[in-house]
């Protein structure tokens, strides 16, 4: 091998721009693997960096890609061996350290998670960033004593790729899902998935001045952030609990006191990049278990290398639908 091709992202113009070029294993940042990339996941935070609407690379150039699934190919630390399968999701990859968008990788020996019995390295990434997000959402929230009995769940972004996991995820533990969605024509998808309910965005006041309205949610995972979660809080139960891990319809959040003193209601951040590896490790013998949504296959489709920008903007547009899926192979 003397090259391969990897989707690197530039600041041009003060700008972030991503495109295909070919690299050499000596242009990529240092780590103890060598991985043979097979798969990576888009994300949200993939299409932040790679269209530059958002602010998410802290150095360039940078091959992006925030997880990907592969086999070493050659490894320096005793702990892995050539042939391992192994996932990689978080830490600085693909914002900080060059990522999984590429036929080949180089991260720490510390990143990286054996790949679990149960999964395919393609339905590692089916899942990638965005099913650990789910899985951890889900453990923060049992964590605060949430259990079916409680009452509903509802899932913000019910149809982006953390949500329309976590909606599979919760219907398979028994929860009454409610599937929140701005997009009217994906009822049935989500239905499908195993939502109870959906609700459609454009039926809500989310402006409402109200401090507090009717608790409807035991519990809740947002992704969307903004007057969403505001509404969220001020419409939870009595010690309902929130999961926040997105911010697609805004950063600020405007609201009071109240629920929190009132009734309770308890705020929790979710940050996958950052979890310590025994709980990844965890979580993702979960999510090749009990956590293991049964219908991987209505929510990912797959694309190649080149099918990238396309697949970013449609993210940043609000236009996609489940996890698209990396084959870093194909050209």
């Amino acid at each position: 091998m003397t090259t391969f091709r990897a989707f690197r992202i530039f600041e041009e113009d003060g700008k972030s721009q991503g495109r295909l070029v070919d690299l050499r294993l000596d242009d990529l940042d240092p780590g103890e693997l060598v991985i043979r990339v097979y798969h990576s996941g888009v994300n949200y935070k993939d299409a932040l960096a790679a269209t530059g609407a958002g602010k998410v690379i802290r150095r360039f150039p940078c091959v992006g890609g925030i997880d990907m699934s592969g086999v070493v190919e050659h490894s320096s630390d005793s702990r892995f061996k050539a042939g391992d399968a192994v996932l990689v999701t978080g830490y600085d990859l693909g914002v900080a350290h060059d990522g999984g968008f590429a036929e080949y990788a180089r991260v720490p020996a510390d990143w990286a998670v054996p790949l679990p019995v149960g999964l395919t390295l393609f339905e590692a990434m089916a899942l990638g960033t965005a099913g650990f997000t789910a899985a951890l959402a889900i453990h923060r929230l049992e964590q605060n004593e949430l259990t079916p009995d409680k009452g509903k769940v509802i899932v913000t972004g019910a149809t982006g790729g953390v949500g329309s996991l976590a909606v599979q995820m919760l219907a398979q533990l028994g929860y009454h899902v409610v599937a929140l969605t701005g997009k009217e024509s994906e009822q049935d998808f989500l239905l499908e998935l195993g939502a109870s309910e959906v609700l459609l965005r454009g039926s809500i006041d989310m402006h409402s001045t109200r401090p507090l309205e009717k608790g409807l949610w035991a519990a809740a995972l947002d992704a969307v952030g903004g007057d969403t979660l505001a509404w969220l809080t001020r419409t939870m139960q009595l010690e309902g609990a929130i999961a926040s891990f997105g911010n697609a319809g805004g950063a600020a959040l405007n609201t009071t006191v109240f629920p929190f003193i009132l009734r309770g209601v308890k705020l929790l951040g979710v940050d996958s990049a950052a979890t310590v590896m025994p709980l990844r490790k965890r979580l993702w013998g979960r999510l090749a278990s009990d956590l293991r949504p049964n219908g991987l296959d209505k929510i990912a489709h797959t694309i190649p290398l080149s099918g990238l920008s396309q697949a970013c903007e449609q993210l940043i547009a609000g236009k996609a639908r489940g996890r698209a899926v990396v084959d870093c192979a194909a050209k």
